[in-house]
């Protein structure tokens, strides 16, 4: 039995939407990638890679802040 983790695809859905160029994508095109992204958030958000990805880009922001000042 082959099991697909939700979040892996989203992502997988994320990167091939977002390969695509600017001038070729809708409105409801660019919505829907925003929904997409939303709906990977929420399922990232309370797991613990959800969790070390926040921590990350929060050490991240915070040492580009200190650099620019």
């Amino acid at each position: 039995m082959l099991t697909i983790n939700v979040a892996v695809l989203l992502v997988v859905i994320v990167v091939l939407r977002l390969r695509r160029r600017t001038q070729a994508r809708s409105r409801s095109d660019e919505r829907m990638t925003v929904l997409i992204v939303l709906a990977l958030g929420i399922i990232l958000a309370p797991t613990e890679v959800g969790q070390d990805l926040a921590a990350f880009l929060g050490q991240l922001v915070s040492s580009v802040s200190q650099a620019a000042q």
